[in-house]
């Protein structure tokens, strides 16, 4: 009996070992899908804290979560610079709060500025 409770123990150590190697893997795997590069052009949407709507162009360089961009808008260019944590992406772009993305499942970035009183989409 005791033979046979010693290799079910051993058993059981090992389906556990093999359970825990493959919920790392799956972890790997899903951080490495959702830091994918934002990096590209993309077609700017947004409507401003006063309630006008502007749209035109962005490109977006990211190295390695370092986040450099450049809005094209009407006749102004501006630009930015900032940090990505998985699906979430802030820039600095000079005004007194930056620009807050969150990345969408269809690689569009969904933002906010002003403190919350202008929204910004980005689309691929």
């Amino acid at each position: 009996m005791q033979i046979l409770l010693s290799r079910v123990e051993a058993q059981g150590s090992s389906i556990c070992r093999v359970m825990a190697i493959a919920a790392c893997v799956v972890i790997v795997c899903a951080g490495a899908v959702l830091a994918q590069s934002i990096a590209g052009q993309y077609r700017v949407e947004g409507r401003n804290p006063d309630g006008s709507v502007y749209d035109g162009s962005v490109r977006i360089a990211d190295n390695d979560g370092a986040i450099a961009m450049t809005w094209s808008v009407e006749s102004h260019s501006y630009q930015g610079t900032g940090t990505r944590n998985q699906d979430v992406i802030w820039v600095d772009w000079g005004d007194q709060y930056p620009v807050v993305y969150v990345r969408m499942p269809d690689g569009a970035l969904h933002g906010t500025w002003a403190n919350g009183r202008a929204v910004e989409r980005l689309l691929p």
